[in-house]
């Protein structure tokens, strides 16, 4: 199966409205990227996606990656240098444990929501969302290719 079609348009709306409900607290930027098999290293592939997709350009370096390999039923999350000079060492571990406890049950669409809901509700109390603030990236869903 394509990464593309993976979600229904109603689940892709659902991870969209996620992102921009978990921005509207925060001055911090998240983006999903979904594709079928991970070439390399969870990680390794995680970071190359981070910088292809110019996250790291963020005024405050501090954007979030949700990265699903589906069909290794795989994932990573990874955050910019600006949270990572903010955050206690756990920060992440509530985000992984939710999306493993949905994904094992195969709910691909309410682990990212609730991943994306928490990651905003916890970037919210370090980077807090400014009068100003500028929808830095787009909160579209990415596509790999495979």
């Amino acid at each position: 199966m394509k990464a593309k079609a993976f979600f229904t348009p109603e689940q892709k709306s659902i991870i969209v409205d996620a992102i921009k409900e978990a921005e509207n607290q925060t001055s911090g930027e998240i983006r999903v990227y979904i594709e079928n098999s991970c070439k390399g290293e969870m990680l390794d592939r995680a970071a190359y996606l981070f910088k292809m997709l110019d996250m790291y350009k963020t005024k405050e370096r501090n954007g979030i990656l949700f990265y699903l390999a589906i069909a290794r039923q795989q994932f990573a999350v990874l955050g910019d240098s600006g949270i990572h000079a903010k955050v206690p060492e756990n920060f992440w571990d509530m985000i992984r444990d939710t999306l493993e406890r949905h994904f094992k049950e195969e709910d691909f669409t309410g682990g990212l929501k609730e991943g994306i809901r928490l990651a905003g509700e916890k970037l919210k109390a370090f980077f807090p969302r400014q009068n100003d603030d500028t929808n830095e990236l787009s909160d579209s869903i990415s596509f790999g290719e495979n």
